[in-house]
């Protein structure tokens, strides 16, 4: 998959607007990203591992670093910096936006937990 035409941070690094030539851009926020982290230490090595993530409505994004010509490394304001957001999954972020995010929201509620610490 070829690389995204725009990667824009906000200015109150609060968003990520991703456009990939496919697509108009869309704004992913930085909690969405967070919490949908690829890393080992969200998505575990198995689905059974998988981490809800609650209390991250305030994250914002420090630094986006290139990962040779395949993915970027976000580093948030709470230190996560261990997920490596390929081309095809920020894809799939994009394209499958509202249908992720509900689902979060729907695990938060079904375990009791909170986007606020």
């Amino acid at each position: 998959m070829k690389p995204p035409k725009e990667l824009r941070i906000s200015k109150d690094r609060a968003t990520m607007t991703v456009r990939f030539a496919d697509a108009d851009p869309v704004e992913l926020p930085a909690e969405m990203l967070r919490v949908l982290s690829p890393s080992a230490e969200v998505q575990g090595h198995s689905p059974e591992q998988r981490v809800t993530v609650p209390g991250k409505r305030h994250v914002t994004i420090a630094q986006v670093e290139p990962v040779g010509h395949y993915a970027v490394k976000i580093v948030f304001s709470d230190g996560h910096q261990s997920g490596i957001f390929t081309w095809p999954y920020l894809h799939e972020l994009v394209t499958e936006k509202d249908k992720k995010w509900q689902a979060y929201l729907v695990e938060l509620q079904e375990k009791g937990l909170s986007r606020d610490i």
